[in-house]
């Protein structure tokens, strides 16, 4: 047994670790920084403040110190050399409320900082600081103030208090200034963009249209001419990297690119030269100049300046020409490598001039013949395909003795029903390849399940313009055909709608379309069973003689044509329906 205890001693000296979680306050690794690795930067202005119970103090003394303001749910207090606030911590600390608050050994002081236990919300937290033996002879109190998750405040300055005969600092307001620049680098940006101007002084981009540049759902990309150069902000929701491309045409490849990227957690901007769909050639030299950034609340911001010519970069287009201008955002490893794109990019419905007339445009994520070859799908296999199915198969009986020229009323609107969704269906297939110029390999199973969705919707009225008549003995095997060929046709249609809606190249949101496509599937097949068990009951009570399903009634009798009311008003309820589905569909790709 000796083995096995040996064994579990070894796991268990192997897996124990101090625990790094931040909820529990124990951030060790931000001793030196006190910046919590939340993925965004840090905010300016604190809404905190430190307070002290004296101004000096001497060896041994105790210093009661106060952080307070509005709801927070975690902090870091640390004491520090006020002329060397890069140094290591100093003094050590006595907890007042050990529910609220814990001791941290930093280097090799120990319970040389405070932390929260929990993110309990706190208004106010008092420790006790205890001046060390060697104290310096100003020391100045620092905190981070975490409010949520993503907004936090870094070594919010506090008082300075001093030993004895030492003179206080005489430029006090120097000493808060560094603290504040060993977090915020000059050319973090102090408050987001606005799209004041967009339109008259400076030519912007947004999507959705006319949205803030602030808030967590706004692309915005704007471009202001200041004689000889640019100046260019761009902003949008991402963590890893955000970037626009200027284009000759809306294909990528022989473009000019600028990328701002998160590089932990702080933003280098930089230009590249995009080469087919291959990973972008970042430039050595960087043309741009002025670079402010921001990251707050997930919502990454550059700004940067660019002369209008750069005869020295060669790969650099000349602002003052027309382009079609990308806009895209996707993820960005440590290390600032970043990775394809998430989504089809923005991109403008044609080419500008962002030194002409100031604008205020927006852009499409998804090519016109692309939305176009959405719509005529959708058209096609929500509205005339599954109201032809409906007609045949449950309104023979309702329309038996109306005729339209010179056949009968319920095949005539079958026939136009369907022979729509065959033309519909042809065109929309055609315009993808038209788009891709061939086969893309970069859409999955789609184009397959597609090209056999078309192979059917061809063979399908083939075979009806074959049928034999009514009482042929081959009827029966067509009727079989005919019903297998088409409900397969139309289960493919469904699968592979499902499929195309979240590529990149349409992308409807999610998962509001999933949601969507699910309450049509659900809906139609409602009313069919609705239908089906409504038939059934019919056949029940008035005895009708069948020959193929339900034969055209000899006599028309009272409970008969309570049916055929009930029937007529189901269809027109699943039209109404089936038009609120599509309605939904066109109005969510017209948005993208």
């Amino acid at each position: 047994e000796l083995p096995g205890l040996a064994v579990a001693i070894w796991m268990v000296v192997c897996f124990y670790a101090p625990v790094g979680g931040y909820p529990n306050g124990k951030v060790r690794e931000a001793c030196t920084s006190m910046i919590p690795c939340h993925g965004s930067s840090p905010h300016l202005l604190p809404e905190h403040t430190i307070a002290v119970n004296g101004t000096k103090f001497k060896p041994g003394d105790n210093i009661e110190v106060h952080l307070s303001g509005p709801d927070f749910e975690g902090f870091f207090i640390q004491a520090r050399d006020a002329e060397h606030l890069d140094g290591p911590a100093v003094g050590s600390f006595v907890l007042v409320d050990r529910r609220l608050s814990q001791l941290l050994t930093c280097g090799r002081t120990k319970n040389s900082a405070v932390s929260q236990t929990s993110k309990t919300k706190k208004k106010h937290i008092k420790v006790y600081w205890i001046a060390p033996g060697d104290a310096p002879k100003h020391v100045q109190f620092l905190a981070t103030v975490v409010k949520k998750y993503r907004i936090f405040w870094v070594k919010i300055p506090g008082p300075i208090v001093s030993q004895p005969d030492m003179l206080s600092p005489t430029t006090p307001l120097h000493a808060a200034s560094e603290a504040m620049s060993t977090s915020y680098p000059l050319s973090y940006l102090s408050k987001p963009f606005s799209a004041s101007g967009c339109g008259s002084v400076k030519f912007c981009i947004r999507n959705p249209s006319n949205c803030d540049p602030g808030s967590a759902s706004c692309f915005f990309l704007s471009f202001q001419k200041e004689e000889s150069s640019v100046f260019i902000e761009m902003s949008g929701p991402s963590e890893g990297y955000l970037a626009f491309a200027l284009s000759h045409d809306q294909w990528m490849g022989g473009d000019d690119a600028y990328l701002c990227v998160n590089e932990d957690h702080h933003v280098r901007a930089c230009t590249a030269h995009l080469k087919g769909r291959s990973h972008p050639l970042l430039d050595s030299e960087n043309a741009l100049e002025d670079v402010l950034w921001r990251l707050v609340d997930g919502v990454l911001q550059c700004s940067f300046r660019r002369s209008i010519r750069l005869p020295a970069h060669k790969a650099r287009f000349n602002l003052d020409a027309s382009y079609y201008i990308f806009l895209a955002d996707g993820e960005a490893s440590e290390g600032g490598l970043i990775h394809k794109h998430r989504r089809q990019p923005l991109i403008t419905d044609g080419p500008y001039n962002v030194t002409g007339p100031p604008q205020d445009i927006g852009g499409s994520r998804s090519p016109r013949l692309i939305k176009a070859h959405g719509v005529l799908m959708f058209v096609a296999w929500i509205t005339t395909v599954s109201i032809g199915v409906i007609v045949a198969r449950f309104f023979k009986p309702v329309w038996a003795h109306s005729f339209l020229f010179g056949k009968e009323m319920w095949f005539q609107v079958h026939r136009v029903l369907m022979l729509t969704t065959v033309v519909l269906t042809s065109i929309s297939f055609v315009l993808p390849f038209i788009y891709r110029g061939g086969w893309s390999q970069q859409a999955g199973f789609h184009p397959y399940l597609g090209c056999a969705v078309m192979a059917l919707t061809i063979f399908q009225p083939l075979m009806a313009g074959f049928r034999p008549s009514r009482h042929a003995p081959r009827r029966q095997l067509f009727n079989w055909f005919h019903w297998s060929t088409g409900t397969t046709a139309r289960i493919l249609a469904v699968v592979t709608m499902f499929l195309g809606m979240d590529l990149p190249a349409l992308d409807l949101p999610d998962p509001w379309d999933t949601y969507t496509m699910i309450g049509f599937v659900a809906w139609h097949v409602g009313i069919d069973l609705l239908l089906e068990i409504h038939s059934y009951c019919l056949i029940r009570k008035v005895e009708v003689i069948e020959d193929d399903r339900v034969q055209i009634l000899q006599s028309l009798t009272s409970a008969e044509a309570e049916g055929h009311l009930f029937k007529q008003v189901v269809l027109t309820i699943y039209v109404c329906g089936n038009i609120v589905f599509l309605v939904a569909f066109l109005l969510a790709i017209n948005k993208i």
